[in-house]
């Protein structure tokens, strides 16, 4: 986080100094300005990327994960095979469930709150657990982790769960109701 921040201080201190070194004859149309910031958040928001991936990456090889990738950044392992069927959007299911942070500290679980309960493909979770549930089937148990664009985004859940915080989901598919 020391990293991001220190990084972030210095894209900020960059783009005002170059802003204000521009004379008389130098100066950048609007559209000129609006580039250059563009191509500041770009290169800001790879590099934060590519941090965020390289974390996850010391998390899996710390906790000796065997994972599976999806193109999204999603990456989950089953730790113990179900023998359901798998859930399909418009399906609602049930899971117990630990939400953790990176770091490891369990920030929501069904021991507390119960067990959680949703429609697969109308919202109300985050967009990765919905895209781990569909991997899955009925009795399997499972780690999921969602990258922040996939978790609670730039805001965090405004709660518990910080902003562009990577969230590790440990569950097990309890329940399957199919969609009539």
């Amino acid at each position: 986080m020391n990293r991001f921040i220190h990084f972030l201080t210095l894209m900020i201190i960059s783009t005002l100094i170059a802003s204000c070194v521009h004379t008389e004859k130098q100066k950048p149309s609007r559209s000129g300005e609006k580039t250059a910031s563009k191509e500041s958040l770009v290169v800001a928001n790879k590099y934060l990327t590519r941090t965020e991936d390289e974390e996850i990456e010391r998390y899996i090889n710390r906790h000796q994960l065997d994972v599976t990738a999806t193109g999204t950044g999603l990456r989950y392992v089953v730790t113990r095979s179900g023998k359901g069927p798998k859930p399909v959007k418009g399906d609602q299911v049930m899971l117990e469930y630990k939400t953790r942070l990176i770091t490891g500290d369990v920030v929501y679980s069904s021991a507390d709150s119960g067990p959680m309960e949703f429609k697969v493909g109308k919202g109300g979770v985050p967009s990765g657990l919905e895209e781990g549930i569909l991997q899955l089937n009925l009795g399997d148990e499972a780690v999921i982790i969602l990258p922040s664009h996939l978790a609670f985004g730039l805001l965090g859940d405004q709660n518990k769960i910080p902003a562009r915080a990577t969230v590790i989901y440990e569950i097990k598919f309890i329940k399957l109701r199919k969609n009539q």
